[in-house]
């Protein structure tokens, strides 16, 4: 059954900002229906135009731009609240893919009635420049932690991102959250060989700062984490929008 945008489960939590009664009904006339998509299904093309844009419900999945020699370049990660397809939305095509992880549900939106949003819920069109933004910045930490950070940092940046996000969308269980990604994902996004990957986040689980097992991800000690990422040990996801 669809959700309807006043029921969604993500508008309850508090990395979300609030939204009037009018704006959720826009909202609601704005969404045609949702996606359930495969593990490893293709969302969005790189190259392509696309009908549809799309906020993640549910489920993972990940951003990549390939390149010539067939390997990838993972750009980021798509977790629950994100909102996908802005690009073929404003610039006519996706500059990379979007792909699946896990199962995951989408809400889908009219890319046509784009500019209606614009002109008639100005707050609502800020809100998706509030997200470019946000991307923005996170590619720009993201780009710093791959320059500037030996290894280890890299990593534990990486999963500190991932746990403090994981923990705001209130997935954590048992001090962990589901982190159902491989580590060649991580070697992609962070431009790091399979095996250093491997070695360096044995080297964390060993030192018992973080364990990332099976598919789930245990901090014990995330001070530690965060000093390795060199980042504040109470940094925490921003307050943002969702669509």
């Amino acid at each position: 059954m669809t959700i309807k945008c006043d029921n969604c489960p993500l508008r309850a939590l508090p990395m979300f900002d609030d939204v009037t009664k009018e704006e959720l009904a826009f909202l609601q006339r704005f969404k045609t229906g949702e996606l359930v998509a495969e593990p490893k299904s293709e969302i969005l093309a790189e190259g392509a135009s696309s009908a549809q844009l799309y906020t993640v419900l549910s489920g993972m999945g990940v951003r990549y731009k390939s390149v010539p020699d067939g390997d990838r370049q993972v750009v980021g990660f798509v977790l629950p609240g994100d909102f996908v397809g802005l690009q073929s939305g404003v610039m006519g095509e996706m500059q990379h893919t979007v792909e699946s992880t896990t199962l995951m549900t989408l809400c889908v939106f009219n890319r046509s009635e784009l500019w209606s949003l614009f002109k008639s819920q100005p707050a609502r069109a800020f809100d998706l420049t509030h997200l470019a933004a946000t991307e923005e910045h996170l590619l720009g930490e993201a780009l710093t932690a791959v320059g500037q950070l030996e290894a280890i940092g890299k990593i534990a940046w990486l999963l500190h991102r991932f746990f403090a996000r994981l923990t705001a969308l209130r997935l954590a269980r048992n001090d962990g959250v589901p982190l159902p990604y491989r580590q060649q994902d991580f070697a992609d996004a962070l431009g790091l060989s399979l095996v250093h990957t491997n070695k360096t986040l044995g080297k964390l689980r060993d030192d018992g700062v973080a364990d990332w097992t099976d598919g789930r991800l245990i901090v014990p000690k995330p001070a530690e984490l965060a000093r390795l990422a060199q980042i504040g040990p109470d940094t925490k996801p921003l307050p943002r929008p969702l669509i």
